[in-house]
């Protein structure tokens, strides 16, 4: 995937992955909460300073954080955000 947006120092580009449908075992859907907003993200690009994520990466970052930005650019919807505000990777 080519990233129209160059990050630097401790800046990742993120975009958000696809929500899965939720249904019971009844097949009840379940509408997605505000508490997804906690969700995961695939890292796109890093900047030169960022140490524990690279490219490809999934990742869990903070909802609501004062340094990220939201973008969007080509159709796409692109994450901005510090290092500092991940809360881990995904596996």
């Amino acid at each position: 995937m080519s990233v129209p947006i160059n990050p630097l120092r401790d800046y990742v580009v993120c975009v958000r992955e696809e929500k899965k449908e939720l249904k019971t075992k009844s097949g009840l859907l379940i509408a997605p909460t505000v508490s997804d907003e906690d969700t995961t993200l695939k890292v796109v690009a890093v900047g030169k300073d960022v140490k524990q994520v690279k490219e490809g990466d999934r990742i869990i970052a903070k909802s609501y954080s004062q340094t990220d930005a939201k973008l969007e650019f080509g159709g796409e919807q692109y994450q901005l955000l510090k290092e500092e505000d991940i809360l881990a990777t995904v596996k």
